[in-house]
């Protein structure tokens, strides 16, 4: 199927990115690939006509104006913006440094919000458009050792789904992909951070959970190549879906979070109700 729409890909030069923009070279669309290297973009992607690559760093609200600018004058329309570039900074919190979860949400959270606040103009005066965030089942599940993922990833849920709203008049959908454990490069030396092991109490754990990550790295189950598939179908929809949970893992964990929500709500339910100002007595 041919869509001949226009792609912007944030992180096109590794992991998942590659996978998001080849599978939209092959569905016939332009594509905007960016990146903080844009030689390993072009290198992951080769030369194509419908290709462009651009330099972008999600923390620079300029790199981001710079690059829709330059998308807008190579291919005149922005129709999908893929909100991808992400990092991974895993430790206790109390070890994470300041400066570690400044830059977790500098880059998971405020990136994608620098890179969409420079595309809607554009698709704001097209009224049509996409914004597609690729979130994490960390967006709904916080779990030991991912505070500062989690945050970041909840801020993602949350700008998301408030923005949702904000937008659709214009005739702009938009879609949060919450993946399971793919087989990216997240968990590669050059995208999983780990806070200095600084307090003994918990070292027994930190080297359980440093070899469970590094356990993990080229052992995730789900298939990149195939969610990226799903991608190019989910923006081909009419009404696309606002959230996308994305692997039987992330589904299992979704159903769990769930039961887990509800049953809480449940155990002090009558408390909750209860806590309305009392009305005051007519004469």
């Amino acid at each position: 199927m041919t869509s001949n729409r226009t792609w912007f890909i944030t992180g096109a030069g590794r992991g998942m990115g590659v996978d998001f923009a080849k599978a939209a070279l092959a569905a016939g669309n332009n594509v905007v690939a960016t990146g903080r290297n844009p030689d390993a973009v072009a290198s992951a992607l080769g030369a194509a006509d419908n290709l462009l690559v651009v330099k972008l760093d999600v923390t620079s609200a300029q790199d981001a104006e710079a690059a829709v600018a330059a998308a807008v004058e190579r291919f005149r329309t922005l129709d999908v913006l893929v909100n991808n570039a992400a990092s991974f900074y895993a430790g206790f919190f109390e070890e994470l440094t300041p400066e570690q979860m400044e830059r977790q949400l500098a880059v998971t959270l405020f990136g994608p919000m620098n890179v969409t606040r420079a595309v809607l103009p554009v698709m704001r005066r097209q009224r049509s458009g996409h914004v597609v965030t690729i979130s994490s089942s960390a967006g709904f599940a916080g779990f030991e050792y991912g505070t500062a993922y989690a945050a970041s990833k909840f801020g993602v849920d949350g700008w998301m789904e408030s923005l949702a709203p904000e937008i659709e008049p214009f005739g702009i959908h938009t879609t949060v992909v919450n993946p399971g454990f793919f087989r990216t490069e997240l968990l590669t030396k050059e995208s999983t951070n780990y806070a200095p092991a600084t307090i003994d109490d918990y070292a027994e754990r930190n080297a359980a959970q440093h070899e469970f990550w590094d356990g993990m790295n080229g052992r995730q189950g789900g298939d990149p190549a195939k969610l990226a598939q799903a991608l190019v179908t989910i923006t081909e929809l009419e009404q696309p879906p606002f959230r996308f949970v994305a692997g039987a893992d992330a589904i299992e964990q979704a159903e769990q979070k769930l039961a887990e929500r509800r049953q809480q709500i449940d155990a002090h339910r009558d408390l909750s109700s209860s806590l309305a100002i009392a009305e005051e007595a007519t004469a």
